[in-house]
């Protein structure tokens, strides 16, 4: 089957697409490509220091799924060598050293969860250890002749940096090098990444120039400002939501995120036709509520089905509309505890994924023990042997404990 039209092709290329460096390049990658029948090597690197995906993730692998559909090669980098080094982009110190175990066991995770939104059997996957790991000293220092520290001081994270008086450690100038790299081994036509690594792709460019070779595109996404509409979506911020998550936990965290970030969501990340999206814009600022309730039950329902989606909405009328205990919620038979803080309760029973976090839960008054509403972080329930309690966090959590000797 033949490519579309360039026109086509590039009405969804730029879907969402905040700078495409330089645009008549990838016009004419295109027309070349429909000339000849011969696809595009669209390239995306991952250095998979974390194990899991968020929604933030599938923003540039949902881009690279459209550049498949459209019929060019995808080629995934797993960076079990680059992960080694700590991407610098946008640190303010030297990410601490991942050993190549630790990255390659990330690595086969971040495939398995990629693969919910690529097509696997169209994704070539590769790993950057075999060529950047077989390289010599004096390879190195070549590669390193190719450009220059004013070059490097020019990146605005080493450059707040430097000013701060922040340490700068030599092997983080390496980390674009060894992307770059990647890039003249693949003979890329066109490199995908966020806006914070615009140095990275350029580089890219500028070595694979060097090496004779005609320059990749750089097609650069947004970052997707987390559930609190202000971050970045990152654990770090705890703002995120897994592409693994419960579908009832999804479909709640969905509609935590602000009015403004609706309409930008379904573009990024759902399959609303683009034509489509200025009504989609439009109802989101007319009706800003329901319009978040179908954002949710359309990311529920990507990721795990339609009758999952359908039982998160029914989840969250029942349980956060009319505040009633889920008539499934199974009772856990627990030991009395040494420590019986409700705080200590919550964090035992995966109602806070700590103590500083389920404290912070009962200050802001999003905890309830058997429908009475506790704000005294030292509360200590009164309980016996044969004692339950039913116990609420925020909208979603709930847990039913029975105390037993």
């Amino acid at each position: 089957m033949g490519f579309l039209p360039v026109e086509e092709q590039m009405a969804v290329i730029r879907r969402g697409v905040v700078e495409i460096v330089p645009e008549a390049e990838l016009v004419a990658k295109l027309e070349r490509s429909r000339a000849t029948g011969k696809p595009l090597r669209i390239k995306l690197g991952c250095d998979p220091t974390r194990p899991d995906l968020h929604l933030g993730h599938s923003v540039i692998l949902r881009k690279l799924r459209q550049f498949q559909d459209l019929g060019h090669h995808a080629i995934l980098i797993i960076g079990d060598f680059t992960g080694m080094i700590g991407d610098p982009t946008g640190q303010n110190k030297t990410r601490p050293a991942l050993t190549i175990e630790d990255v390659r066991r990330n690595g086969e995770t971040y495939f398995e969860q990629a693969a919910r939104i690529l097509d696997p059997a169209k994704t070539e996957i590769v790993h950057n250890s075999a060529w950047l790991g077989t390289m010599t000293f004096i390879d190195v220092i070549r590669l390193a002749s190719k450009t220059t520290v004013a070059r490097m001081i020019e990146r605005d994270d080493f450059t707040k940096r430097f000013q701060a008086n922040e340490p700068i450690s030599l092997h983080e100038f390496l980390y674009p090098l060894a992307q770059g790299q990647d890039s003249v081994h693949l003979r890329s036509d066109v490199e995908l990444g966020g806006t914070d690594q615009k140095f990275n792709l350029l580089m890219g460019r500028a070595l694979q120039k060097e090496d004779g070779q005609e320059p990749q595109v750089a097609l650069l996404m947004p970052l997707l400002e987390g559930t609190d509409g202000v971050q970045k979506m990152s654990k770090s911020y705890d703002n995120y939501i897994g592409i693994d998550e419960a579908p009832n936990d999804m479909y709640g965290k969905t509609l935590r995120i602000t009015d403004a970030q609706t309409a930008g969501w379904f573009e990024l990340l759902t399959d609303v036709p683009t034509a489509d999206l200025a009504a989609v814009r439009a109802r989101c600022a007319a009706d800003p509520r329901n319009a978040k309730h179908d954002l949710a039950w359309t990311l529920v329902r990507m990721y795990h089905g339609t009758e999952a989606a359908d039982a998160a909405r029914a989840h969250f009328e029942r349980t956060v509309i009319q505040k009633e205990v889920p008539t499934d919620l199974e009772t856990t038979e627990v030991p009395l505890p040494e420590d019986g803080r409700l705080v200590a309760l919550m964090a035992a029973n995966g109602l806070a994924p700590s103590l500083s976090e389920a404290r912070r839960l009962v200050q802001q008054g999003g905890v309830t023990v058997n429908d009475l509403k506790i704000t005294d972080p030292a509360f200590v329930p009164e309980v016996a042997v044969g004692d339950a309690l039913v116990i609420k966090a925020g909208k979603r959590k709930f847990v039913r404990l029975r105390f037993v000797g």
